[in-house]
């Protein structure tokens, strides 16, 4: 399975290999060095391990598959980077690569518009494949293989049922193609029209629809000062921080699934919320008219709510409760079945009701109540996992930020780097801010981030388990 996905990979290097090719770039030998390590790699990988193809994938094969594929394909992504000298370091190509892949859109690359287009249409791919590519290909691929692929998309959300779009995975893993696929195109079309150049709107559509935040230029999408190029991506964005299955159900014309999840209304409202509430604060206090204002807060929340981590405001510059506003919206992140990450609007909503019915209770102990989401019950195992979810994410990000103070990183730097990590965002406060990168983070720091992104994609629970004994037991 790993050796598959390398192929896939190396496949993908084609595009920014043929792009280098025809400008000409000093970054073509870099791919073809990378296009050639990575197709070898994944062949002997592949054929060194073919006999056992017709073993059945469960759930403990499925995490293992997950994790090292992940993993596999950074390392071969780090190549591009480590070969064309863009990065000095394998760590900084590494880091740069699973930001990438884990679509966390966190860059120790500067002065992006110096770079060869091979490169930037490569970060750009990265995002795209790690974000519903990389799962849409591993349900297409291993049935394929006479293998069950279910074992995966549930290692991508261990607690969480997601919804069979179609009885067959093969079918919904087209679907989900299709509109993942079909969404991308016509992003990068409207950016076409809306002024952008062709290259940076491909680029801009892959990274969009990824939630991934990767930029062909150093101020991000505020390079481009329009309006129109602003609202398009913010309504994208929010787009793809939804349950990809609403999606599907909309294109067959069923538009009231929409109504029906509460967890889309619940995202609807925090995020209609959350503008308002940043619009009023910053027009207050940086004098800004209404739309001025509201253009910059609808921008910079839906990017941050999505974990984009697009830019077109400096808010670190903004007054302390929108910077607040926003840590917040990191840690709640998109819908489960979307390329967001975060804890997920359907865990917090979950735990918002649990909590109000232990009040109910105390009210009226001899109440019997049940837990139920859209009018289903929701089982005590499922809620077990959402708390349990929580405890290892805060857990995590304390020993994680106590690391990052321990290599002499202020608080506010070490504790948002590490919860946009693990919230898949990408740009944080302080030394990594939306005007900054991580170029200056310590190498340690940087390896400790990468981990947090990889956790934060694979919701904890695949990869902690790969480190826990009982898993490897027979």
């Amino acid at each position: 399975m790993t050796g598959t996905m390398l192929l896939l990979t190396s496949c993908f290097m084609i595009f920014p290999l043929l792009v280098s090719a025809i400008q000409k770039g000093s970054d073509l030998q870099a791919f073809l060095a990378s296009f050639t390590t990575s197709i070898i790699a994944g062949l002997l990988l592949f054929f060194s391990t073919k006999k056992y193809l017709k073993r059945e994938i469960k759930h403990r094969e499925g995490f293992a598959i997950v994790t090292m594929t992940w993993l596999a394909m950074s390392l071969a992504g780090s190549l591009p980077y480590l070969f064309s000298g863009v990065t000095p370091t394998f760590t900084d190509a590494f880091f740069e690569s699973i930001a990438g892949f884990t679509t966390t859109g966190s860059s120790v690359l500067t002065n992006l518009e110096d770079l060869p287009m091979g490169i930037l249409l490569w970060r750009s791919l990265t995002q795209w494949m790690g974000g519903m590519g990389i799962i849409v290909f591993s349900l297409a691929i291993l049935p394929m293989l006479g293998a069950g692929g279910m074992q995966l998309f549930k290692a991508e959300v261990p607690e969480i049922e997601v919804e069979k779009l179609k009885p067959r995975v093969i079918d919904m893993a087209k679907s989900l193609w299709y509109i993942y696929g079909g969404l991308t195109l016509i992003l990068a079309g409207l950016l076409f029209v809306a002024g952008m150049g062709i290259f940076d709107a491909v680029c801009h559509a892959l990274t969009t629809m990824a939630t991934g935040g990767f930029s062909t230029k150093t101020a991000s999408i505020a390079y481009f000062q329009s309006y129109y190029i602003d609202m398009i991506i913010s309504a994208f964005m929010f787009m793809a921080g939804i349950n990809f299955s609403l999606h599907f159900y909309a294109l067959r014309g069923d538009f009231s699934r929409f109504t029906k999840s509460s967890e889309f209304k619940f995202y609807m409202g925090i995020t209609l919320i959350a503008i308002t509430a940043v619009t009023l604060n910053i027009m207050t206090a940086d004098n800004l008219s209404l739309s001025e204002a509201f253009r910059y807060a609808c921008f910079q929340v839906i990017s941050i709510i999505s974990t984009t981590g697009y830019a077109t405001a400096d808010y670190e510059l903004w007054p302390a409760l929108s910077q607040m506003l926003l840590i917040v919206l990191m840690f709640l992140g998109g819908m489960v079945g979307s390329t967001a990450g975060g804890m997920k609007q359907v865990r917090i909503l979950l735990m918002l009701k649990q909590a109000y019915r232990e009040m109910y209770h105390l009210i009226h102990p001899s109440a019997i109540t049940a837990l139920r989401l859209d009018k289903k019950h929701v089982e005590k195992e499922t809620q077990g996992g959402i708390w349990g979810y929580l405890f290892l994410f805060i857990l995590i990000m304390a020993a994680a930020t106590i690391f990052m103070t321990a290599l002499g990183l202020d608080l506010i730097t070490a504790a948002s780097t590490v919860l946009s990590s693990m919230s898949n965002v990408g740009p944080a406060l302080g030394d990594a801010g939306p005007a900054e990168n991580y170029s200056s983070l310590p190498d340690a720091g940087k390896w400790v981030l990468g981990l947090c992104m990889l956790m934060g994609r694979l919701e904890i629970y695949t990869v902690i388990l790969l480190f826990t004994p009982m898993f490897w037991r027979k």
